[in-house]
C-alpha cells in the first residue's frame, strides 16, 4: 500500500470516529480528531461538514457557516450542507436565510424529514400560508413512510439507484405487498429505462390493492411511457372520475388524450390546465407540442413564445421555437439566451438546451463559427449529464454478424408468422427517414404509426436481467439459435397483437423505429413477410444533422462527434451483413435520391412494398396526420435541397467526425 492511500485510509477512518463521536454529543473531541487531517481537512467535504456540524453545536456560528461554504465550494451538490446552513441560519434568528437553505436542500433531495420539519415552523412565523400548507403535506407523507422507503427516497433523489434499490428490495422481502415500495421500486426501474419492469411491478401493486390511486396513476404513467395508449386512457379517465379536480390526473389525462390521437382535444385540456394557473411551463411546452402535431405551427409558436415570457431561464421554450426548423429568432432573442446560458444559476439542462437553441439561431444568420461553438458546448454538457459511456456498437455488431448468419436463416426459413402487413422504416435518425414514412402514409392501403418500441422490448426481454461481465457475449442475439422455431411465431403474432392499437384499418403500417437496423435478423425471423427500408443519408450530413439535434430521450451517441461518426460506421457495416445474409430483403433508399427523382423513387419504393402507384405519395406534403419527429414541419411542405450539403458550413470543425467516419464509408457514399 502506497503512503498517500494509507494516509487517505486513516483519514477516513478519523472522519468515521468524528461521526460517531458527533453522534454522540462529543462535539470538542470530534473536532479534536477531525484536526488531526491536519491541511487536508479543508479538501475533505465530509470532514468539513461533519466539523461544520460540530461548531453550531458549541454555538460557534460564523466558523460552521465558513466551514460549510467550503464545503459547498467542493460540492455544490452536498445536500446536508444545504440542511445544515439552514439548522445554522435557524439558530441565528436569521429567517430568511434559513428558508432559503433548506429550500435548496429539497430541491436536491425532497425526502429530508428535518427540512420540512424546520420550513413548517417558518413558515408559519412569516405568514407564508400557502408554502406552509404544502410543506405540512410533503412531512405528513414522509413521516408516515418507514425509515428504509425514506432513505430509498433520499437514495432515489440524490442519483444513489443502486442503493436504493438494494435498500427497496431488502424491505421487500419482507413487506411483500407493501404498495408504497413497489411503486418506489417501480420508480427505480424507469429511472434505469427497465419499463417492462417497471409495469409489471404496477400492475402487480394495482391488483394487490385496486383503489389505491397512487399506484393507478403511476401505472397509468408507465403504461404511456411503454406507448400502450389505450391503457393508459382508460387508468387516466377513471383517476378524473374519481377526483376530477385533481390537476396531476388531468395532466395525465391531457398526455393520454393526446397519446391516443385526439390531439385537438387534448389541446383543449391542456388550455384548460393553463387556466388553472398551475405549473403554467410545463402545460405551455406540451400544449405547443402538441399544436405542432397537429399542423399549427402558429399557435404552437405562440405557446413557445408565452412560455419564456412567463419563465425567461425556461431554456426548452426556445430549444422547442429551434425545433420546429422554420422559426427565426430575433435579435433580442439571441442576446436573451446568449445571456442565459452563461448565467451561473442556471441548470445544466437549460443551458443545454439555450445552447443548442443559440446554434440553430446562429446558423440561420450564417455564423457558422458562433453556431458551432454553441453546438458543441450544448453537445459537450448534455453528455456529460447523460453520464454516456462509448454504445458498444461494435461488439453489438459483431455479435449479430457472428450469430444472425445464413446457417440460422436456412433453418429457420419461413418459420415465423406469415402476416405481411409491417413495413419497417429503420437507419440512423435524421436520414430522412419521416419523410419516407410521410410519402407511404399518404397510400390509402398505409397506415403511419410511431416509433414503435415494440421489438426493442422484444429485444430486450431476451437480453435477459443479469448482468454481462467483460468479454462475456450478452444472451442476446446469441440465444437465437437455441429456440425453438414456435418461438419466433409466437413473436410475430405478439408483435401484430400489440400494435394493433396504433393502426386505423389499413392492411399494411410503418413502424419507423430507426433503431431497429440492428435487429434486422429477429424481425424477419418473426415476420418473415415484413418489409425493410433502409433510410440512408450520406454519412457526413447525416451525422452533423444528428449532433444539432437535441433528442428528448435515447440516441446518446449523438452528442459527440467521433461518437456519431463511429456509430455511422458499424451502421453501414451491419446494414452490408444484412444485404449479405437476406440477399433482397432489404431495401436502400438514398435520401439524396428522393430529393432528385421523388417520382422515379416513390414508385420504386411501392413496388418493392406490394403497392400500385398513388399520386397522392408524389403529393405526400398535402397528407394531413399528426406528425410527431422534429422533421414534422418539414414534411408538411415540398421536397426541397437546401438541406443536403449544409454540413460544409462547419467542415473546419469537423475533423474528429471525418476522422471517425474513415475514408472508405466516405469514398462509398
Amino acid at each position: 500500500m502506497s503512503e498517500q492511500h494509507a494516509n487517505n485510509a486513516t483519514n477516513q477512518e478519523r472522519v468515521k470516529q468524528a461521526t460517531e463521536l458527533a453522534r454522540t454529543g462529543q462535539f470538542q473531541r470530534a473536532i479534536n480528531t477531525l484536526n488531526l487531517i491536519g491541511g487536508e481537512l479543508g479538501q475533505n467535504a465530509e470532514a468539513s461538514y461533519v466539523l461544520a456540524v460540530c461548531l453550531r453545536k458549541l454555538d460557534r456560528c460564523d466558523e460552521a457557516v465558513s466551514c460549510l461554504k467550503n464545503v459547498l465550494d467542493l460540492d455544490p451538490h452536498f445536500v446536508r450542507a444545504h440542511q445544515e446552513l439552514g439548522h445554522i441560519y435557524t439558530q441565528q434568528g436569521v429567517i430568511t436565510k434559513a428558508i432559503d437553505a433548506y429550500e435548496s436542500a429539497l430541491k436536491q433531495d425532497s425526502a429530508l424529514i428535518a427540512s420540512w420539519r424546520a420550513l413548517t415552523m417558518l413558515y408559519a412565523k412569516t405568514n407564508k400560508a400557502e408554502l406552509l400548507v404544502d410543506a405540512q403535506h410533503q412531512l405528513q407523507q414522509l413521516e408516515q413512510l418507514p425509515a428504509a422507503l425514506q432513505a430509498v427516497k433520499s437514495n432515489m433523489n440524490r442519483g444513489n439507484l443502486q442503493q436504493a434499490d438494494e435498500i427497496c428490495r431488502g424491505y421487500l422481502q419482507h413487506n411483500k405487498q407493501d404498495i408504497e415500495a413497489m411503486r418506489l421500486l417501480a420508480a427505480i426501474a424507469v429511472e434505469v429505462k427497465v419499463l417492462d419492469d417497471a409495469e409489471f411491478i404496477l400492475e402487480s401493486a394495482t391488483n394487490f390493492a385496486p383503489n389505491h390511486i397512487g399506484a393507478r396513476f403511476d401505472y397509468s404513467n408507465v403504461l404511456l411511457k411503454r406507448q400502450k395508449f389505450a391503457a393508459a386512457h382508460a387508468i387516466a379517465q377513471g383517476l378524473c372520475t374519481l377526483r376530477p379536480d385533481e390537476i396531476q390526473f388531468q395532466s395525465l389525462l391531457a398526455s393520454t388524450t393526446t397519446s391516443i390521437g385526439k390531439i385537438a382535444e387534448g389541446i383543449e385540456l391542456y388550455q384548460s390546465l393553463i387556466e388553472s394557473n398551475d405549473n403554467m411551463e410545463s402545460y405551455y411546452l406540451l400544449l405547443g407540442h402538441a399544436q405542432k402535431t397537429l399542423g399549427d405551427l402558429d399557435g404552437a409558436i405562440k405557446s413557445y413564445q408565452t412560455l419564456y415570457q412567463h419563465q425567461p431561464d425556461f431554456g426548452d421554450a426556445f430549444w422547442s421555437l429551434a425545433n420546429t426548423k422554420t422559426y427565426s429568432f430575433s435579435d433580442h432573442e439571441i442576446v436573451h439566451m446568449q445571456d442565459y446560458k452563461e448565467r451561473a444559476d442556471i441548470s445544466d439542462v437549460n443551458k443545454v438546451h439555450f445552447n443548442f437553441a443559440l446554434g440553430k439561431a446562429l446558423e440561420d444568420r450564417q455564423q457558422f463559427d458562433s453556431a458551432f461553438a454553441a453546438y458543441e458546448a450544448g453537445n459537450a454538457l448534455n453528455k456529460t449529464l447523460l453520464k454516456y459511456r462509448s454504445s458498444e456498437i461494435a461488439k453489438r455488431a459483431d455479435s449479430q454478424i457472428n450469430r444472425c448468419n445464413s446457417a440460422l436463416f436456412e433453418k429457420l426459413n419461413n418459420q415465423g408468422c406469415s402476416a405481411a402487413d409491417p413495413i419497417f422504416i429503420l437507419g440512423l435518425p435524421r436520414s430522412g427517414s419521416t419523410l419516407l414514412e410521410q410519402i407511404l402514409a399518404s397510400h390509402s392501403q398505409v397506415d403511419g404509426t410511431l416509433e414503435l418500441p415494440n421489438v426493442l422490448n422484444l429485444v430486450h426481454r431476451l437480453q435477459g436481467r443479469n448482468n454481462v461481465k467483460v468479454n462475456q457475449e450478452a444472451p442476446y442475439p446469441k440465444i437465437l439459435n437455441d429456440l425453438e422455431s414456435d418461438y419466433f411465431k409466437r413473436f410475430g403474432e405478439q408483435y401484430i397483437k400489440e400494435t394493433q392499437a396504433f393502426r386505423q384499418g389499413a392492411p399494411f403500417f410503418i413502424d419507423k423505429m430507426p433503431n431497429n437496423f440492428l435487429h434486422i435478423g429477429l424481425i424477419k425471423l418473426m415476420l418473415p413477410n415484413a418489409k425493410i427500408i433502409d433510410a440512408r443519408r450520406e454519412p457526413m450530413a447525416c451525422c452533423f444533422s444528428n449532433f444539432k439535434q437535441l433528442f428528448a430521450e435515447g440516441q446518446e451517441f449523438t452528442y459527440g462527434l467521433s461518437d456519431i461518426g463511429d456509430y455511422y460506421k458499424n451502421y453501414v457495416r451491419m446494414m452490408a451483413h444484412w444485404d449479405e445474409v437476406l440477399p433482397g430483403q432489404v431495401l436502400r433508399v438514398q435520401h439524396e435520391d428522393v430529393v432528385e427523382d421523388l417520382p422515379t423513387q416513390v414508385r420504386r419504393i411501392l413496388d418493392f412494398c406490394g403497392l400500385p402507384f398513388e399520386q397522392a405519395c408524389v403529393e405526400f406534403y398535402k397528407t394531413k396526420r399528426n406528425i410527431r419527429t422534429p422533421s414534422s414541419e418539414q414534411v408538411r411542405q415540398p421536397i426541397y435541397t437546401s438541406s443536403l450539403a449544409q454540413w460544409r458550413n462547419f467542415e473546419p470543425h469537423l475533423t474528429p467526425l471525418i476522422d471517425a467516419l474513415g475514408q472508405e464509408v466516405l469514398q462509398k457514399s
